[in-house]
């Protein structure tokens, strides 16, 4: 079905695609660009899954090779070393002055991925609290000595929310949790917005699968990530470091395939152990972008998915900041 060029003119804003993982987020942005750039429009887009940012890793994390990109420029992949932490206050910066940029050049940015934490803190106007160098290294003091299970007990007590979402195993979230809220005095939800206020006016596009469907395909996504040498990228990886990375080593598939090069897991355990924190993962994803009152959901397996974004980026002013 071809689409009209009603908005040929108009300005779309920052379309933003998510959906979780698997529902072909980056194919959906290569089109709907390719069709924007046929109306006579600049594109350029601006990754949102956090682990796209290291270099190196590519097999795990599906990321589209320069080839793959079709001529479009792409931004924020391939920006951190694996040794690097990825924190979503430093990519908030990050990507919007990347769009900012792209704005002032007179094109469309397009920001894709589905890392719901990151995505929200680029489309919504929110803070992040600061960090204080002595709480923080006496609280990961306090991690290293009595481990991720005490404070936790510790986060449930103040903010249970919070220790619900991060849950018993995650030191370094349990550690900013509380870090938060003792600088802030307030829950570590109080930081993420509640009633989105718009950073920039921004339209929505989310993808979506019936769950039986989606679980078939990231059970065969993992498993042909592995047939394509997802361990020969991980053990590459070595030298670089990622065995001390904090973000990147404990990356879904990435932590799996160091399991199976050390000799703690078979390849089919590690396997299967990734196809089920994948399958978790789609299932937090999904929660999270529910939240988004404005979002325009597409099945992703229609054949008219691209004809339906151009038809919503059309239908008039996108969601904007609350004046």
């Amino acid at each position: 079905m071809d689409d009209v060029d009603t908005g040929a003119d108009a300005d779309p804003g920052l379309v933003v695609i998510v959906g979780p993982t698997g529902t072909g987020k980056s194919e959906l942005s290569l089109d709907l660009a390719e069709r924007l750039v046929a109306r006579g429009r600049t594109v350029e887009i601006v990754n949102a899954d956090a682990m796209q940012l290291y270099r190196g890793m590519d097999i795990g994390t599906a990321k589209l090779s320069v080839a793959e990109r079709r001529g479009i420029p792409h931004h924020l992949l391939d920006v951190l070393a694996v040794t690097d932490e990825a924190t979503v206050a430093r990519y908030q910066v990050e990507a919007r002055a990347a769009i900012t940029e792209i704005i002032g050049r007179g094109a469309v940015p397009i920001l894709v991925g589905g890392s719901g934490l990151y995505v929200s803190a680029v489309v919504f106007d929110f803070q992040f609290p600061g960090t204080d160098p002595v709480l923080r290294a006496r609280l990961e003091a306090e991690l290293a000595e009595l481990g991720p299970g005490a404070l936790y007990t510790r986060l449930k007590a103040v903010d249970p929310a919070a220790a619900v979402r991060i849950g018993a195993s995650n030191g370094r979230r349990l550690v900013r949790a509380l870090e938060v809220v003792e600088l802030t005095g307030a829950p570590h939800a109080a930081a993420l917005p509640g009633e989105p206020v718009y950073w920039r006016p921004s339209v929505t596009v989310g993808l979506r699968s019936p769950r039986e469907e989606l679980t078939s395909r990231l059970d065969a996504r993992v498993t042909a990530m592995w047939d394509a040498g997802l361990p020969d990228e991980v053990e590459a990886l070595i030298p670089a470091g990622i065995e001390t990375g904090v973000t990147a080593s404990r990356a879904i598939g990435y932590a799996q395939a160091l399991g199976q090069l050390r000799g703690t897991l078979s390849r089919a355990e590690a396997i299967e152990q990734t196809q089920q924190f994948t399958r978790r993962y789609a299932r937090r994803q999904v929660s999270w972008f529910k939240r988004s009152p404005h979002t325009h959901w597409i099945e992703s397996a229609a054949a008219d998915r691209v004809h339906q974004a151009l038809e919503r980026i059309d239908s008039g002013t996108p969601a904007a900041p609350s004046s």
